[in-house]
């Protein structure tokens, strides 16, 4: 490991040495002893046309040379106009107002503090927010709070403020009690909104998929019942779709998917291809009026150097064009990893295989405690690498979740390998 960097989310004793990347080309990654591997979870989710696409090369270019950044509180510029335009357009009903920030943890962020103060803007001191089992919503604080309490927040418990957990129906293919565990977990939300109607401030989800905390999944069917449920007590709806967002869930978002409509929205990771960090928050005009107003104190006081910064929506804005282009690749991916899994299965060693989309997962069966500090991560992400796959799996967790420019051949060999692997490991 260099001696001047400290690694993301690693346990640095005994830490293995760091693969060296020196080049990209679309679903390869090319490393500094020639080898290429194939990026099979679009590098942190972000990455969603390959590496090095020149077309979003090409855009931050062209805007570089034009504009770099300008401060965006009394300024505007077209890549940012042209970029809100687009989303609001592409997403559904009231969501009209884009507020940029610069990654997914600070979409959440800005995400909740909206929320929390739309309330107060409004007289009502609302304190709650409803999250669930299994969340994670980022690493600043409060989208800490937001998420479930794990080994990711146990250091920071002290720090954070208290959020309300409902269980999460996760489910997988052939599962018979997925209604029933829906049902059930309504019941819980609709008892607490009942009895404390003016209590709860909001209700945020991963729709569809819980990324980090397992690659957990639900139904449409659920989404569509939490939001019945909100709509009747009057408390706002969050979608965290930082990693679901632009094409991850078949659909261009995982709402359209369910066909609900949040009033609050978080976006990021995917949004400029997995070139520049950028992120968006948008709200219903509803949210928005409750803070147009001279009143400082009811003013959003919220910002970031680097927002909406014009290469980074110029990046974004070319990624928008590749996801229209290639349409096809997101939603038909899931009737292939549909077919493998069904294959893979037949090995005996997965269980609860499960899809949304362009993201598949599984868990292995293991005599270790599930979760994420499952050994077999270990022994995965080292010897995939031999069979020329990048793969992270989260503990007992594989999944797969590759750019779209990936080909129906490329994808099915990921899986002839990936079952090569999983049997040496047995």
């Amino acid at each position: 490991m260099h001696p001047n960097i400290w690694k993301p989310f690693t346990i640095i004793k005994g830490a293995p040495e760091s693969k060296k990347v020196v080049g990209g080309d679309g679903i390869w990654l090319i490393l500094d002893d020639g080898q290429r591997i194939m990026d099979c979870i679009s590098s942190w989710w972000v990455n969603l046309h390959g590496h090095c696409h020149p077309r979003i090369a090409d855009a931050i270019y062209n805007q570089a040379i034009e504009l770099e950044h300008v401060i965006f509180a009394n300024f505007s510029h077209h890549p940012a106009e042209r970029l809100a335009e687009r989303l609001t357009h592409l997403l559904p009903g009231d969501l009209e107002r884009v507020f940029f920030s610069d990654n997914g943890s600070t979409s959440v962020e800005v995400a909740l503090k909206m929320a929390w103060q739309y309330w107060k803007n409004r007289g009502e001191a609302r304190k709650k927010f409803i999250a669930f089992e299994g969340a994670y919503h980022g690493d600043t604080l409060g989208a800490m709070s937001a998420g479930s309490r794990s080994v990711f927040t146990q250091m920071f418990n002290d720090l954070m403020f208290e959020v309300e957990y409902l269980p999460y129906p996760a489910t997988w293919l052939d599962d018979q009690n997925a209604g029933k565990k829906e049902d059930e977990v309504i019941e819980i939300l609709e008892k607490k909104l009942s009895e404390n109607p003016e209590h709860y401030a909001g209700i945020i989800v991963e729709p569809l998929v819980q990324g980090a905390g397992g690659m957990r999944m639900c139904r449409e069917d659920f989404l569509q019942k939490l939001h019945w449920s909100q709509r009747q007590f009057e408390t706002l709806l969050i979608f965290d779709e930082v990693m679901t967002g632009f094409g991850r869930t078949g659909d261009f978002f995982a709402c359209q998917r369910a066909q609900v409509e949040p009033d609050i929205i978080c976006l990021s990771k995917g949004i400029t291809g997995g070139f520049l960090p950028l992120a968006v928050t948008v709200c219903s005009s509803g949210i928005y009026e409750e803070f147009n107003t001279k009143d400082p104190l009811a003013t959003f006081w919220h910002g970031h150097s680097y927002t909406a910064n014009p290469i980074g929506c110029a990046a974004a804005l070319a990624s928008l064009d590749l996801l229209y282009e290639n349409e096809i690749s997101f939603r038909q991916m899931e009737t292939i990893h549909l077919d493998e899994l069904e294959s893979l299965a037949r090995l005996g060693i997965i269980e609860k295989e499960r899809v949304t989309g362009t993201i598949a997962a599984f868990n292995i069966r293991s005599e270790d405690k599930s979760g994420y500090l499952n050994k077999i991560a270990d022994r995965i992400k080292e010897e995939c690498i031999e069979y020329d796959l990048l793969l992270r799996p989260l503990g007992d967790v594989v999944y797969l979740m590759p750019p779209y420019c990936i080909t129906e051949e490329e994808l099915r060999s990921v899986y002839k390998k990936l079952g090569t692997l999983l049997k040496g490991i047995e």
